[in-house]
């Protein structure tokens, strides 16, 4: 997955704009970072800038992806800070590592929007005016949940799992929680083999077929994030044992909706749109403009069958999650 830190403005109105303000209509100017270049950011990029478009208001966003890095991260929150944007939305490289930089925004006054991940619970609390998040306990839950249907249909009451993880996120570690909860609650026999970090397509390929050939006995693979997840059904393939090993993943795109669609290895994918949580973050943004704290906001969860894939690649047909 390519990590490249790009800068551009991207209006979201039909109003011209060349300074802070055009006419009668000041110009917002919203600072917005996409951790890494996983769809699901294309889908949040769509939904904040349509939501944006939508509200009528003169908007530009100063945009970046510093791919998880927390240096990159901290020098665009610098530039952002010292141009005097209007609000900043933000996905987190790090629950401690980042709290500086969204300090250093909140101290210029500057409302800060964390989705998907943000700063420890007491930073947040302190600095951030929204948190946009699906419950991740209950993300990883439900998918254990239809692990457990999988399995007991296939009359496996003891799977040895594995796990492609993106557990350097707080938010992963709790989906995690959320998953292993609800198969031992189910299947007390359950056995995690495995557990190793894998949240880029390139890099969770090689690992889960690693995986696979040191615990040829695994009956199931579970991917944290889109990339664990389509770095697991892929291994499986190239391992010869589809039918053999189900594959449970998060975070619908285009890709994992059609290998879902199939039915074979990837079994069951729970979501969280990309661009229900943009049209979110921008309707907190508004309401900070205003002086007025959203806190938590809860972004629906959903469960994909592969009965279901078919449907939401023809109600996404453009792509985005």
């Amino acid at each position: 997955m390519a990590a490249v830190v790009a800068v551009a403005l991207v209006g979201c109105s039909s109003t011209p704009s060349t300074g802070t303000s055009t006419g009668s209509q000041k110009q917002i100017r919203i600072g917005a970072i996409y951790l890494d270049s996983q769809g699901y950011y294309g889908g949040v990029k769509a939904g904040v800038q349509g939501a944006a478009k939508a509200s009528g208001m003169n908007v530009k966003f100063i945009e970046t992806n510093p791919g998880g890095d927390v240096s990159k991260e901290s020098d665009f929150m610098n530039t952002l800070v010292s141009s005097g944007v209007d609000a900043i939305i933000i996905s987190a490289a790090s629950a401690d590592s980042s709290v500086a930089a969204i300090k250093q925004a909140f101290n210029a006054g500057i409302p800060v929007i964390c989705y998907n991940t943000c700063v420890n619970d007491a930073a947040t609390k302190k600095y951030v005016s929204a948190y946009v998040i699906g419950d991740p306990l209950k993300f990883g839950q439900q998918l254990g949940e239809a692990a457990v249907k999988e399995f007991t249909a296939a009359k496996i009451d003891a799977p040895k799992m594995g796990v492609l993880n993106c557990e350097q996120y707080e938010v992963c570690k709790l989906r995690f929680q959320g998953f292993k909860d609800a198969m031992m609650k189910g299947l007390p026999g359950t056995e995690f083999v495995a557990n190793q970090e894998g949240a880029e397509v390139d890099k969770a390929v090689p690992v889960a077929e690693q995986m696979l050939t040191a615990n040829p006995d695994i009956n199931g693979l579970y991917g944290e994030a889109g990339g664990a997840t389509i770095g697991a059904y892929k291994a499986v393939g190239t391992a010869n044992k589809v039918g053999k090993i189900f594959v449970f993943g998060s975070d619908m795109t285009t890709e994992i909706a059609t290998e879902l669609n199939k039915g074979d290895v990837l079994k069951s994918v729970v979501d969280i749109s990309g661009l229900g949580v943009g049209k979110l973050a921008w309707a907190a943004v508004e309401k900070s403009l205003k002086g007025t704290k959203s806190a938590t906001v809860q972004a629906p969860i959903t469960l994909y069958s592969p009965a279901e894939a078919a449907n939401w690649l023809t109600t996404h047909a453009d792509g985005l999650p």
